[in-house]
């Protein structure tokens, strides 16, 4: 841990593009916002291997688009508590501010993102392998949508 954490209302002076990152350790999901933070898309998922070079390829992703910050899911348990994905989500934020030094990473509480992402494919009747490749962007794009929503109410 590099003992420096960013709030989500740090980004509020930044300008431009935000990444969402929803870290996972076999897939991570991408979303990127518009310019102006109104709305994330997703722009797919990485699966690197290990969270070092994960690290190494959302950083890459994030030059690549030009992104003035990061939000990163950070996994809570419903009772406000976290455990080791959150543990390890924070790893991952850590790695990922020493390959992206002067763009901010903050965290963003992802208390069902997944659980919203897995409703909507139900409902869209998205399956199988299909699935698969799609709930980690679709998370991401959740995660960092409500990033958005709440710097503008901010």
């Amino acid at each position: 841990m590099d003992g420096i954490e960013t709030k989500i209302t740090d980004l509020k002076d930044t300008k431009g593009r935000i990444l969402g990152v929803d870290f996972g350790d076999t897939r991570t999901g991408l979303a990127v916002s518009d310019v102006s933070r109104f709305l994330a898309s997703g722009i797919g998922y990485v699966s690197p291997g290990g969270i070092e070079k994960t690290a190494d390829k959302v950083a890459e992703v994030a030059r690549e688009n030009k992104v003035s910050a990061v939000v990163v899911g950070l996994p809570k348990n419903m009772d406000g508590s976290e455990g080791f994905r959150a543990e390890r989500c924070r790893e991952f934020a850590a790695l990922l501010r020493g390959r992206l030094s002067g763009i901010p990473v903050a965290m963003i509480d992802e208390r069902l993102t997944t659980v919203s992402a897995s409703r909507y494919l139900n409902e869209t009747n998205v399956r199988g392998a299909q699935r698969k490749g799609v709930i980690d962007t679709l998370s991401a794009q959740i995660i960092l949508q409500n990033a958005l929503d709440r710097l503008k109410n901010i």
